[in-house]
């Protein structure tokens, strides 16, 4: 749809609104006729806020800023007089009910506070500040908490743009919020490939894993041939979100330089130091009094050699391959239909340099040339899939959809710590936020396997 047409709609329905509103102001909408121009309100509101989305999407908001300035003026006015030309109406018609002006008939009249409501709904439809498009909001209310953050507005200040301050910390808004998760969707590969529940409070989510056997009988039923009981194996993990907090740290010297991006450079701090935490939490989940047993490294099953290798030593390769073959075969298959690869980048290295038992390399490009397969299955790596020595190569192998993520809507605060960084001209800020995730599976059809190269099997009982 081209910019004229779309500003030819905006300008019918700003008329229609209008006339709408005059007739309100003048009292010549019955009581019983109100419920239908409520809904027609709401309808032109819709629109208009549909036609502000069209028209940021064809110039990035420039021409919408323009027509702003142009119409603001007007609307302003009208908006001013609308409590001026209300009371004039209402002292001409008596003020307490009664015949409107040249209405031969008594009718009922529409109470005040109907009457404000849907007067109000038309004045923000009719403002063009009313109806900014989605993308203009989005970057207003991104733009006042970056500059809250870093101390270029007040409190005061941040509340009329829309966002959530209070005891000391800073509600981060959803925009933002979800830039941060996107982010971590592409540094956290669990994010990346698990499934993620997204609650709107701490409550505990439950996840169920079951496996049940069933009968078949070619012969019909009789009475005395009942269907029998099938065993099941019933499971219930429950996502508990834990509390995260990480911390990064600006210089004052920073904050006071005028001339740098200062408030994106706080945010890609802040989304950097929150994804390396809540990574660690889900890969390998051992920090100290925060320990995650649902962490992929604690609960993917372990897979041991069935021959020492040695990557050090001549013939490696085929040696490794074999075992590669071993590893792909573990799971059931339903699981190996639906699994993949996560590697680390010393797995990923020694890949690169390996071929099959005909010579052909290892890792083959995939069909729409993004990325590679490995043993016919897509793989990706990620320096998170390390063990305790980063050297040796870790490889992970199922379906990463077993593992479950739970997100708190609203839970992302942030909070600015002056005093703590003071003695080092620092100012820190602390970002906050309520998840768990968890590998879960069926005993029957454990979901992924980890294979350490070199890792030796436990011994003793």
């Amino acid at each position: 749809m081209n910019k004229k047409l779309l500003l030819s709609m905006q300008k019918r329905n700003q008329a229609r609104l209008t006339e709408l509103r005059s007739k309100l102001e003048k009292d010549e909408v019955r009581a019983e006729d109100l419920d239908g121009v409520k809904t027609e309100v709401q309808e032109l509101a819709d629109e208009a806020q549909a036609i502000a989305d069209a028209l940021a999407n064809l110039d990035g908001g420039s021409e919408e800023d323009d027509t702003e300035k142009n119409d603001e003026e007007e609307n302003r006015s009208g908006d001013e007089n609308e409590d001026t030309t209300k009371e004039t109406n209402r002292d001409k018609e008596g003020g307490d009910g009664g015949e409107a002006p040249g209405d031969g008939e008594k009718r009922l009249r529409i109470p005040e506070e109907q009457l404000d409501g849907i007067m109000k709904k038309i004045g923000s439809s009719l403002s063009t500040r009313g109806h900014k498009s989605t993308k203009s909001k989005e970057k207003e209310l991104r733009s006042a908490f970056a500059n809250f953050v870093v101390g270029k507005i007040t409190e005061a200040e941040a509340r009329s743009l829309g966002v959530e301050v209070g005891n000391g910390s800073v509600t981060i808004p959803e925009v933002i919020a979800s830039e941060i998760i996107t982010y971590a969707q592409e540094e956290n590969l669990l994010r990346k490939y698990g499934s993620r529940h997204k609650t709107k409070g701490d409550v505990k989510y439950p996840v169920l894993v079951k496996k049940a056997d069933a009968n078949v009988m070619k012969t019909e039923r009789g009475a005395g041939n009942e269907i029998p009981e099938t065993d099941i194996e019933f499971d219930e993990i429950l996502l508990d979100p834990a509390e995260f907090d990480a911390l990064a740290t600006v210089t004052k010297k920073l904050l006071k330089m005028s001339g740098a991006p200062i408030e994106q450079i706080v945010i890609e701090e802040l989304k950097k130091a929150y994804v390396r935490k809540e990574t660690s939490y889900m890969f390998k989940g051992d920090d100290v009094g925060n320990e995650n047993p649902g962490a992929l490294a604690k609960k993917a099953v372990a897979y041991y050699e069935s021959t020492p290798i040695d990557i050090t030593a001549a013939g490696y390769s085929q040696k490794l391959y074999s075992q590669l073959v071993k590893l792909k075969g573990q799971p059931v298959t339903e699981v190996l239909k639906k699994s993949m690869w996560i590697v680390n980048r010393a797995a990923l290295t020694i890949l690169e340099d390996m071929t099959d038992t005909t010579g052909r390399p290892l890792l083959h490009q995939a069909a729409d040339g993004v990325g590679y397969k490995l043993l016919g299955h897509k793989i990706d790596f990620t320096d998170a899939a390390d063990g305790t020595d980063p050297a040796k190569p870790v490889f992970y192998f199922g379906d990463f959809k077993a593992f479950h993520i739970q997100d708190v809507i609203g839970a992302m605060e942030l909070q600015k710590l002056v005093e703590k960084f003071s003695g080092t001209n620092k100012v820190g800020f602390q970002i906050y936020n309520i998840l768990d995730g968890q590998l879960v599976y069926s005993p029957f059809e454990p979901a992924v396997y980890r294979y350490e190269v070199g890792a030796a099997a436990p011994t003793g009982g």
